[in-house]
């Protein structure tokens, strides 16, 4: 049962990254415009509700590993939606990466480990 709801609390955390990269997609890249503008869009872009629905359905599949694993053990792997996010935003969407990041991903991904092998 643990093993299920491990891979179903990484899978929520991928779930949350494409929700990420979706929303940010749906956003574009607006430059200027006021609140009111920016939202307007975010309000009519079908990526950006996309990512929406990604996060509700992360959100409730959450609740289930939530009641199988200990939060101490169970939280600590949403920090893997940082790497995630980055590496995708890097890889497909083309941005920027500095050795900082990479070291600070690292250093999550290490983490994550050292937890995973206390469970």
């Amino acid at each position: 049962m643990k093993l299920i709801a491990l891979s179903l609390a990484v899978f929520c955390v991928l779930l949350s990254s494409a929700a990420q990269i979706a929303m940010k997609r749906g956003m574009g890249t607006l430059t200027g415009g006021d609140l009111t503008s920016t939202y307007g869009h975010a309000l009519t872009s079908q990526l950006v509700w996309l990512g929406l629905v990604l996060y509700g359905v992360s959100a409730v599949l959450w609740l289930w590993v939530l009641s199988r694993l200990p939060v101490s053990l169970a939280y600590p792997l949403v920090s893997l939606g940082f790497v995630v996010t980055m590496a995708v935003g890097v890889i497909w969407l083309g941005e920027p990466v500095s050795w900082a990041r990479v070291a600070a991903c690292a250093l999550i991904v290490a983490g994550v480990v050292l937890l995973g092998l206390d469970a």
